[in-house]
């Protein structure tokens, strides 16, 4: 290039700029830019683009914009190219400033410079940007295109609207991988689980091909349902199809395995995992949280510091925190949050490691620590820390400080049912009645609805699914008869029914009753006689598990030789021979 100057042509300058293109040489690039400039050469409108696509390629967006905007003429690629680079960087509002400049500038958007704008209308604003963006989709007919469509339907889930996404997808004139998984996960990520798998088994039946991001997003869906036998197919799935095992898809497996209670699974494709990414480490370690297995969580946070391979981020140190909070190692916790705060991890503690550290105070009975601790918080206190903080009073039965908090979080969050229900059952464990009554008539006031509590599981890849006292089941009656006859024998054994988990002013008879009718006991119940003997029981709840069906679930382990495990909303109890995993201490 240096040698033929000026008689340098499209032709050399578009081979070598290509080379520097695919191998990330920004020197070399530069200095092809360089000789463009000192030898007059004006680039065609095609070389310019590859300029702005070349230190896009580069992480170099401030040059690439420079080339945009000194360009004399630009076409539909060229505004393209430059808003891709700020979309895959995550400069959303860049991008969206970027679009709305070519508008302006007479610039006539195609299909994919649509496709590549919808992924940066993200949060508020940018969601009403990307409805207003619809409309000029629909007036400029590229509604129907599939990448269009894709990012729509993309677009809407990610906003929690997956009723547009739904609509935008079953209007399409035709749909691909793309298209299919986008739905599934927008479905998956909303936690609407069940109906993420009920359209991925439709699409295998309508014959769609799956790739590593479809089964990742049907993972994800089946973590929340902790649907292990499901889960395993799918991973035998993937091995007969033999596709590339993508990072992505190996941390899908880990996090999958990990929720649906089988953690020596997870460990073994950690280990086997010739790189790790943060979220490798991340998931191992919530994992190893969510199982209350605190030593297990330092002991691999600390093979991560001696690796040295990839530095711990803020989701690190809060399945750090987790872990020690659950396992009972407060001191430890303590002293890792401190050495955060100092700087030692190179993370700041955010909100979410504060409210970690009021949930390790509260678990361990240090409710007055925990509650001080808030209250000289250098950042102000969310209703997630004062709920960790209430929750920690009615376990412990700290009603003064839980009645200051709860007061609190209703006159901040009154739209939260959880916050009443806490209040309600803490003024119940003290027999105050009248003050349950008055937090309940304040719910029924405002129109809060508690979500009900449910409990499920999963046989021959079919999820049986129960709510308190239920009649829905078609084995219902066979069920409660079953209840009552293990209640009995159970007594027999030692199995005291604890009442104070009734928090209704009746009897003792009825209190009774109404444990037996509990969702927990209902599914555990349903399990056990509906599998084989030896077979595992696993259940798992939307809430949290009351202590006496976790007693009632120990005695069923001791007695039937039964592995039973439990998963809640926050974390797992394995219980063996009538032994848990969390010691008691949950």
């Amino acid at each position: 290039m240096a040698m033929r100057g000026i008689e340098m042509k499209f032709h050399g300058y578009d081979t070598i700029l290509n080379a520097c293109i695919n191998k990330r040489a920004i020197r070399e690039g530069q200095r092809v830019h360089a000789h463009m400039i000192k030898t007059r050469y004006l680039p065609p409108v095609y070389l310019r683009t590859r300029l702005i696509v070349f230190y896009s390629k580069c992480g170099c967006l401030g040059d690439a914009r420079r080339v945009l905007d000194e360009m004399p003429e630009r076409n539909v690629v060229s505004w393209t190219a430059m808003l891709s680079a700020y979309s895959q960087r995550g400069f959303a509002s860049e991008a969206l400033d970027l679009f709305m400049q070519m508008l302006r500038s007479d610039g006539e958007p195609n299909e994919f410079t649509f496709a590549t704008v919808l992924t940066s209308c993200i949060g508020i604003v940018g969601f009403e940007l990307g409805r207003q963006i619809h409309c000029l989709i629909i007036k400029r007919n590229f509604e129907f295109h599939i990448y269009v469509g894709s990012s729509l339907l993309d677009m809407y889930a990610k906003s929690g609207r997956i009723y547009e996404a739904r609509k935008v997808f079953e209007h399409l004139p035709e749909r691909d991988v793309v298209s299919c998984t986008a739905i599934i996960s927008g479905y998956a990520q909303l936690g609407l689980d069940e109906e993420a798998l009920e359209l991925f088994r439709r699409f295998k039946t309508e014959g769609m091909t799956s790739n590593y991001v479809t089964y990742a997003s049907v993972l994800t869906a089946l973590s929340g349902l902790a649907a292990l036998d499901l889960g395993k197919q799918v991973h035998n799935h993937v091995l007969r199809c033999e596709l590339p095992f993508f990072i992505v898809l190996q941390n899908s497996l880990i996090d999958m395995y990990s929720k649906c209670g089988n953690l020596t699974y997870s460990r073994r494709i950690f280990d086997n995992m010739p790189e790790r990414t943060i979220i490798s480490w991340n998931a191992m370690l919530v994992g190893y949280s969510k199982h209350g297995m605190g030593r297990e969580v330092v002991e691999l946070f600390k093979s991560m510091r001696e690796e040295n391979k990839v530095k711990p981020d803020s989701v690190t140190l809060l399945g750090v925190l987790l872990g020690c909070s659950h396992g009972g190692m407060e001191d430890i916790g303590l002293e890792i949050f401190d050495e955060m705060a100092n700087g030692k991890y190179g993370v700041h503690p955010e909100i979410e490691h504060y409210g970690c550290v009021v949930d390790l105070l509260g678990r361990a009975s240090r409710v007055e620590e925990a509650f001080e601790f808030v209250k000289k918080m250098p950042i102000e206190p969310t209703a997630a820390v004062w709920g960790s903080l209430l929750g920690a009073c009615r376990v412990h039965s700290n009603v003064d400080i839980g009645e200051l908090v709860g007061h609190h979080l209703l006159e901040i969050e009154p739209g939260n049912a959880g916050n009443y229900v806490i209040l309600s059952n803490l003024y119940a464990s003290a027999s105050r009645w009248e003050d349950v009554k008055r937090v309940r008539d304040l719910m029924n006031e405002k129109a809060v609805k508690k979500e009900p509590g449910r409990s499920w599981v999963e046989l021959d890849q079919t999820l049986h699914t129960f709510h308190a006292s239920d009649h829905s089941h078609p084995r219902r009656e066979e069920v409660f008869a079953k209840v009552k006859e293990l209640s009995v024998r159970f007594k027999e054994a030692g199995y005291v029914p604890d009442l104070s988990c009734v928090l209704h002013d009746v009897d003792e008879e009825q209190k009774e009753k109404i444990l037996l009718g509990h969702s927990e006991k209902l599914a555990l119940t349903f399990g056990l006689i509906a599998t084989s003997d030896g077979v595992p029981v696993r259940v798992i709840k939307n809430l949290r598990i009351c202590v006496d069906c976790h007693n009632f679930a120990k005695f069923m382990s001791k007695i039937y030789r039964r592995e039973v495990s439990l998963r809640d909303k926050s974390r797992f109890h394995h219980i063996v021979d009538g032994i848990c995993s969390c010691g008691e201490y949950w």
